[in-house]
């Protein structure tokens, strides 16, 4: 007895056949529009959503004060580390430092806030941008308050170390700004 042969298989491009894929996509519930009038490439961008979405609404100079935080945060901290003298001279005219060693701590401490900075400076993220924002704050308002104790103690009152406390009120304030206004709820149009 002589086996029967089964008939060649053919097989069928579903990929070149454009009913088929239509079909699929019809039964699949994508390539049409939504109730939202968006139409989904596939059935994952469906079921997750439009980004869009979710991004954040950024305020204005937001990104710029990041910036400026970022190469602000990492210039005191590279000159903290690499110039202890120089750092403490200019912030209190003329004091003998009497250890290299604290400035060099600040610097370290300085330079991780600063990687953290450049980090948020580049994500989407609402909460990490808040969370930095408030760690520029809290670091900015702690240092306004050692340094107006250490006025206290001391008694030095110069140019250097005034202008270093105005800058430290005005970049407390702008952190909290951007703070606030990242946390914002977007207005519904």
């Amino acid at each position: 007895m002589a086996a029967k042969q089964p008939p060649p298989l053919m097989k069928k491009h579903s990929q070149t056949d454009l009913v088929s894929r239509l079909k699929t996509r019809k039964i699949l519930g994508v390539g049409g529009e939504d109730d939202d009038g968006e139409v989904h490439r596939s059935k994952i961008s469906q079921v997750l959503g439009n980004e869009i979405k979710f991004a954040v609404r950024e305020p204005l100079g937001l990104r710029v004060w990041q910036f400026v935080s970022a190469v602000l945060f990492s210039g005191i901290a590279f000159m903290a580390l690499a110039f202890p003298d120089q750092l403490y001279d200019a912030v209190f005219d003329g004091a003998e430092v009497t250890s290299k060693t604290p400035i060099r701590l600040y610097g370290g401490a300085l330079l991780s806030i600063s990687l953290i900075m450049w980090n948020a400076l580049y994500t989407a993220e609402k909460v990490i941008i808040r969370w930095t924002l408030l760690t520029e704050a809290c670091y900015f308002g702690v240092q306004f308050v050692v340094v107006t104790a250490t006025l206290a103690e001391t008694g030095l009152v110069s140019l250097g170390i005034l202008v270093l406390l105005a800058s430290r009120l005005l970049f407390v304030a702008i952190s909290i700004y951007y703070y606030y206004q990242v946390g914002r709820k977007p207005k519904k149009v």
